[in-house]
């Protein structure tokens, strides 16, 4: 479904991405782990195309585009096969729930208000949030307002949807409700890429995970396989550190 090759990404002097290589197939939730600055977030980035990427090339539904110079045109018809949920939920402060959820369907769609707002109403229900679609961000909790940045993505219908550390902005009480959610779409078969720091998330959720460490990819493999056997030395050590977390 997904497939990028020999992703590089420079910030100045800072080789970021050093040749990364992904596949995820329909229906796979796949976790990316690994320490700060290893370059999740950047490749989450360039495969959005949030990012331009130094080079690299991305293959999506059979097509395939060369990520350093595709035309805005591509990027604009693979962003509507996808969804993006950051980590801060970007969402507008002036609108309610429904209208941040509907906002993206109406004006970059073009569609109809009235379907719009059936659509952005059955996504929040999805969330366990159809009590507060008339309320603002600044009435919602962080993890309420995760739930609605959810809901906006899966307002779209996309394919795939890549989720930025969902939860590192929420405290630990909040965590739950949102991979709950999160939980549910991978039970329905949702693709999802997933940067997270969350262990269980990426034991007992997700289908594979990818192990990046300094702008590589250490080691990738099924989620089973990965927690019970990890190959390389480097995967092994840092599943030690987080053993208490598992």
């Amino acid at each position: 479904m997904l497939r990028v090759r020999n992703v590089r990404k420079s910030f100045g002097n800072l080789e970021v991405l050093k040749g990364v290589d992904l596949n995820v197939e329909q229906g796979n939730v796949v976790a990316i782990l690994g320490p700060s600055g290893s370059g999740k977030t950047t490749l989450l980035r360039c495969m959005n195309f949030l990012e331009t990427a130094d080079e690299g090339e991305m293959t999506f539904d059979g097509e395939t585009f060369p990520m350093n110079r595709i035309s805005k045109k591509d990027i604009s018809r693979l962003r509507k096969k996808t969804a993006f949920v950051f980590q801060n939920y970007n969402l507008f402060r002036n609108k309610t729930a429904l209208e941040n959820v509907t906002e993206g369907l109406i004006v970059a769609r073009k569609m109809p208000k009235d379907e719009a707002v059936r659509i952005g109403e059955q996504a929040l229900e999805k969330v366990g949030l159809s009590d507060r679609s008339s309320h603002y961000p600044d009435q919602l909790s962080g993890g309420q307002q995760q739930r609605v940045a959810i809901a906006r993505a899966l307002a779209t219908s996309p394919e795939i949807i890549y989720f930025d550390e969902p939860t590192s902005a929420l405290d630990p009480e909040l965590t739950g409700e949102v991979l709950s959610v999160m939980r549910q779409l991978a039970d329905e078969g949702m693709t999802m890429l997933v940067v997270t720091h969350e262990m269980n998330f990426a034991k007992n959720v997700s289908s594979h995970v990818v192990f990046m460490e300094n702008g590589i990819v250490v080691e990738s493999g099924t989620s089973r396989e990965f927690f019970a056997s990890p190959r390389e030395a480097r995967t092994k050590a840092f599943l030690q550190t987080l053993s208490g977390e598992l």
